[in-house]
């Protein structure tokens, strides 16, 4: 990932908030740039061209998931597929009920949807999670009552890697005939995701994180599902979701989910090699420093962790400048300085929260860039300990 040159070697490890665009996946972007641009509602053949490069990339992105074309509906980003799930299936299914369950440890474009359909009269269980960051699936069976229409949980968590036990709920929902929608961000077109295997009624994907183009994203709905549009104003999708399509931002997600779907296989044993790597190596040189969620059934290039006695803020902008990016927590929040309710929801003490870090590797990532952070990141620690008011006498 880096060249030597007196400037400080380059190490993207900041997978999970933003990936680098596939060569190939641009390649197919650019005719789509430059003069494939008609209309798709358009009947003329500038039109219907852009119209059959959208339907082959929705064809790409459902095969990656075992699902139908049809049941692809594409959004701008996952934040939005979160926000059209969550208040789309909620607000269409109120006749049936009025009780939502959900956990404490979502994405805030889960967390905050709810809030809003709290306002409107919906009951909402937020179900904890144990020191790993897993949901017991007896919990969510507990929380069920007749007035239950839907369940929406996460399948791994950005901060903390723990991948959840989406199979087993599935199972559970399927039974008692209550909808499920996935927050798929962080798995879908990293490791193999079945949406019929998995009994999902409905799943949020975006193309930034499986080396596609920013701007691009799906969801996933079961056919015959039912749910209120969230952008009106225009046919598009099926009169699901207005708005003029993002062709070439389409076209690049259903190449991203193609090379996904034949490569993630090989990726993910690269990937998983130097994430128990770094998991192994960074708590034996770093005194005061655990790993936070489960150590292995996490998501294949996922590290994170805590420092005692120091700010993840200044960890981070002191491993930029040896070139190294990591982050803080999630990247919709970090900049607010606020402790990770993710975090803080496993047991990681307040005082503790702040010394977070995520390692994300990615495709392009080498056990190099391993070796760079083990080489780099001691130091710093030390360094900011001396200055540390929290830091306790030995």
């Amino acid at each position: 990932m880096g060249t030597n040159t007196d400037k400080p070697k380059k190490v993207y490890l900041d997978n999970m908030a933003n990936t680098p665009p596939d060569p190939r996946v641009i390649d197919e972007m650019i005719p789509h740039l430059k003069n494939d641009f008609g209309n798709p509602l358009n009947i003329h053949s500038f039109g219907q061209q852009t119209q059959q490069a959208i339907e082959d990339s929705r064809q790409k992105v459902a095969e990656m998931v075992n699902a139908q074309p049809k049941e692809i509906i594409f959004t701008s980003c996952g934040t939005e597929s979160n926000n059209f799930a969550v208040k789309g299936l909620a607000r269409a299914n109120q006749k049936r009920g009025n009780h939502l369950i959900s956990s404490s440890i979502e994405h805030f474009s889960i967390l905050y949807p709810l809030k809003e359909l709290e306002k409107e009269g919906f009951d909402v269980t937020y179900l904890p999670v144990d020191k790993n960051g897993i949901i017991d699936p007896s919990s969510l069976k507990n929380a069920i009552t007749d007035k239950t229409i839907l369940v929406t949980l996460t399948h791994a968590s950005n901060e903390i890697g723990t991948l959840e036990p989406i199979n087993e709920i599935g199972m559970i929902t399927r039974e008692k005939g209550i909808l499920f929608h996935v927050d798929g961000m962080q798995t879908a077109g990293t490791i193999p995701v079945d949406v019929k295997a998995l009994n999902i009624d409905a799943l949020s994907l975006a193309a930034n994180l499986f080396y596609g183009p920013t701007g691009a994203a799906a969801l996933y709905l079961k056919q015959g599902t039912r749910i209120l549009p969230f952008l009106l104003g225009g046919t598009q999708e099926e009169g699901k979701r207005a708005g003029t399509n993002n062709i070439s931002g389409i076209v690049g997600m259903g190449k991203a989910a193609e090379l996904a779907r034949l490569e993630m296989g090989e990726r993910n044993k690269k990937l998983v090699a130097m994430r128990d790597r770094l998991i192994k190596e960074l708590p034996r040189v770093i005194d005061d420093f655990f790993i936070t969620g489960h150590p292995s059934n996490r998501l294949p290039g996922h590290v994170s962790g805590c420092v005692k006695f120091v700010e993840g803020e200044s960890m981070s902008m002191f491993l930029d400048m040896e070139g190294v990016a990591v982050s803080t927590g999630s990247a919709c929040v970090s900049k607010a300085l606020k402790a990770s309710h993710v975090l803080l929801a496993i047991g990681v003490s307040p005082e503790v929260v702040h010394g977070s870090l995520v390692f994300s590797f990615g495709k392009d990532n080498e056990e190099a860039d391993v070796d760079y952070v083990l080489e780099k990141l001691p130091p710093i620690v030390e360094r900011l300990r001396k200055l540390s008011p929290l830091k306790k006498d030995k």
